[in-house]
């Protein structure tokens, strides 16, 4: 079965339209290694969470801000297709494993 992510967003800090641009990067570069990627507005103050399959892999409270994108992809990888390649956006230590 293929994996759901879920965004969790807070919507009185104004971030819906970066939710939006993550999930709209994770469904563009994982189109088919996920099954769906869904928003949730967040009843918690400040929240950004971002979940695959109920386990949060990304608070931005214990990261201490937001990451670049490459960086969520790479988390998404590795947890959902790890021989996969980002191409330009992937870490070099990815790319030396790569035959």
């Amino acid at each position: 079965m293929k994996p759901e992510i879920t965004i969790e967003y807070c919507p009185k800090c104004k971030w819906l339209l970066r939710a939006a641009y993550i999930a709209q990067e994770l469904l563009t570069t994982f189109e088919e290694e996920l099954k769906s990627v869904s928003l949730q507005p967040s009843e918690v103050s400040g929240r950004f969470l971002i979940g695959l399959n109920g386990e949060c892999i990304f608070d931005r409270k214990r990261y201490g801000g937001f990451p670049e994108i490459k960086e969520l992809k790479q988390m998404v990888r590795d947890r959902v297709c790890p021989g996969k390649s980002l191409g330009h956006s992937d870490t070099e230590a990815h790319h030396q494993q790569e035959p």
